[in-house]
């Protein structure tokens, strides 16, 4: 019978952000006891690139780059498997056939660009926008000891893992059907031992909006039915989930801008994608747009219905 090997894909090339994501992916690949892939592709060009060595071509530097960073993360990471790729195949294509038969994909980002936001490449855009599987951006700088919460004066390096995770924080809109975003906002919260902080925005109807129900439009009622509908939403998920403590925030403001102040201490942030393509194309919605650029911690996309 032929066996089909569960596992997490890191895109690499030769900078800090992947080596970050790689990283960040080897962790996520051992909570998850599935192998690590790293892939990578490039665009060839007549002319190779500065960094490519005088005595290498460009095909063989791409060749060689993958088990070169796969010889790292198993040195890193004893005891995890790593397949190395570098399929023939421009980055994006590549990027998204890999994902399709991957439970995850991580990708990293440049760091802060204008307005103290992250910068993505081009490639991560397309990918994140495209990818019918969930995909994580990862920061460069971030490390292991991030992801806990602060450990004590003294403590040694290997000890930093068993120092209880902060918060997983999923941003939960309940006017759609989002279960795979909810599950996987559980799944990982559970693989931590962490708390998972859900977070609802609502915002008050204008009082011209065509309905066919009484809304609440006070303040206190407003907030009340939110809050019942996020219990109603959250119910089956926590009695599937039953290790995951959850606290529930339901507040009236910008969905974007409570959901980034959240991540300055959390684990991860996990925000939904519709799969959806309107007139210009596919896109982000703009909480996940705004968590992708300005959360510093990583952020996984869930595309959904």
């Amino acid at each position: 019978m032929h066996l089909v090997l569960r596992h997490v894909i890191a895109g690499i090339d030769d900078s800090p952000q992947s080596l970050a994501a790689a990283h960040w992916a080897a962790r996520e690949a051992t909570r998850r006891g599935a192998a690590l892939c790293l892939v990578h592709a490039r665009e060839w060009h007549p002319r190779p690139a500065p960094t490519v060595p005088a005595d290498m071509s460009e095909r063989a530097l791409a060749e060689e780059l993958p088990e070169r960073a796969a010889n790292s993360m198993r040195a890193a990471h004893p005891g995890l498997q790593v397949i190395g790729q570098a399929p023939a195949d421009s980055p994006v294509s590549a990027l998204l056939k890999a994902a399709e038969q991957a439970e995850l994909l991580v990708l990293g980002s440049r760091g802060l660009g204008g307005v103290a936001g992250f910068v993505m490449g081009s490639v991560s855009q397309q990918v994140v926008a495209r990818a019918s599987h969930p995909v994580v951006l990862v920061r460069v700088g971030g490390s292991t000891a991030d992801e806990h919460f602060s450990a004590p004066d003294g403590i040694s390096p290997d000890e930093i893992p068993g120092i209880p995770y902060r918060d997983v924080v999923l941003g939960l809109d309940t006017g759609r059907s989002c279960d795979g975003l909810i599950e996987f906002a559980f799944d990982a919260a559970g693989r931590r031992g962490s708390s998972l902080r859900v977070i609802h925005i609502f915002s008050r109807p204008p009082d011209f909006a065509a309905t066919d129900r009484i809304v609440p439009v006070s303040g206190p009622e407003l907030r009340a039915e939110q809050e019942l509908a996020v219990a109603a939403v959250l119910r089956p998920w926590c009695e599937k989930f039953p290790e995951v403590a959850v606290t529930e925030s339901v507040t009236e403001g910008r969905a974007a801008d409570e959901l980034i102040s959240a991540s300055a201490d959390a684990a991860l942030v996990v925000v939904g994608r519709r799969i959806r393509e309107t007139r210009l194309g596919i896109h982000l919605g703009p909480v996940a747009y705004a968590a992708l650029h300005h959360a510093p911690c990583p952020v996984s996309v869930v595309p959904h219905a």
